[in-house]
């Protein structure tokens, strides 16, 4: 599909957007956030590029990267997706909450190689920001609010993210120790690749992905915001794609669904939600939810995804 846009309009836009970016002006920043959902593949493209030179001068980096995420992750034109790639890279450590991101786009084999190449780049530079950054950085224990050593820093961070100290960091090990004990109890079931998951909703959603040839990757570890980790039931690498089934109905699970699910919404997150009312018509709920985000699935296939883009 062409793009509507009249073309003066168009060239009007993108030689704004070059212009911003070459003069450095900071009081036009709001305004390349608007040009980045513009319907102009290249004035989203050029406006990315220009968000990118403002990186140091002042901006709302939150901002600037809340902005450029979902377009680096999926915008429909794959050099768009490259500028804001490296938009990215110019925040450094503000692109934090990105990196898994950036680490799964340089990992997909599907992906063109300057994406690959770029995205690798990204994630590279942006660790060596956040290290920098907490090399600097007084931190204290998240749990008892003790300030913290540089090993304390070091070792906590790695394994969780988080900040605590020795004592704090020992409970909360065993506690997630605990927890990722009784997870693996709990996967009894076995799918038909070999998947071993935690319930019957859970298998047959792993056979349906492997039926029509969907890469998935399931209860891995991800983290989804600077200060959270979470286990999505199953990710779809090459579409950005998470899957929960919600398969209890006690209160202490419900909460945890709902933190869950908002930290999908606030992060942008593509989430397909199933409940065990949805089994019946499994097929056909993820065949349309998966529609919805681009993708068109041939749900009589039998080893073969047929998906495709929307139309640029």
């Amino acid at each position: 599909m062409k793009n509507p846009m009249d073309r003066k309009l168009e060239q009007r836009l993108s030689q704004r957007a070059v212009a911003i970016g070459r003069q450095g002006e900071v009081s036009a920043f709001g305004e390349l956030l608007d040009l980045l959902k513009s319907s102009s593949a290249n004035a989203r493209r050029l406006s990315a590029s220009a968000l990118g030179k403002l990186a140091w001068m002042g901006v709302d980096q939150a901002a600037a990267v809340a902005a450029l995420a979902p377009v680096a992750r999926r915008d429909p034109h794959t050099q768009t997706r490259q500028y804001a790639i490296k938009a990215l890279k110019a925040y450094g450590a503000a692109s934090k909450d990105c990196l898994p991101d950036l680490c799964d786009m340089a990992a997909n084999p599907s992906e063109k190689d300057y994406i690959r190449r770029d995205a690798a780049a990204a994630a590279t530079f942006i660790e060596e920001a956040l290290q920098v950054a907490a090399s600097e950085a007084v931190h204290r224990c998240q749990r008892c609010a003790m300030s913290v050593s540089s090993d304390e820093y070091a070792r906590s961070h790695q394994s969780f993210q988080r900040v605590f100290c020795d004592r704090c960091f020992d409970e909360v090990f065993l506690e997630r120790r605990n927890f990722e004990t009784q997870v693996e109890l709990n996967k009894t079931i076995e799918a038909r690749d070999g998947t071993v998951v935690q319930s019957e909703g859970e298998r047959r959603i792993a056979e349906w992905l492997t039926t029509h040839g969907l890469t998935y990757r399931y209860d891995a570890k991800y983290r989804i915001i600077g200060e959270f980790q979470i286990r999505p039931d199953f990710y779809l690498p090459e579409l950005d794609v998470y899957i929960e089934y919600w398969g209890l109905d006690t209160p202490q699970y419900k909460m945890s669904m709902y933190k869950k699910q908002t930290l999908y919404q606030q992060e942008g997150k593509r989430l397909i939600s199933v409940y065990p009312v949805d089994l019946p018509r499994l097929p056909a709920l993820l065949a349309a939810k998966l529609r919805l985000f681009g993708y068109a699935i041939d749900i009589d296939a039998r080893s073969e995804v047929s998906r495709k883009r929307n139309a640029q």
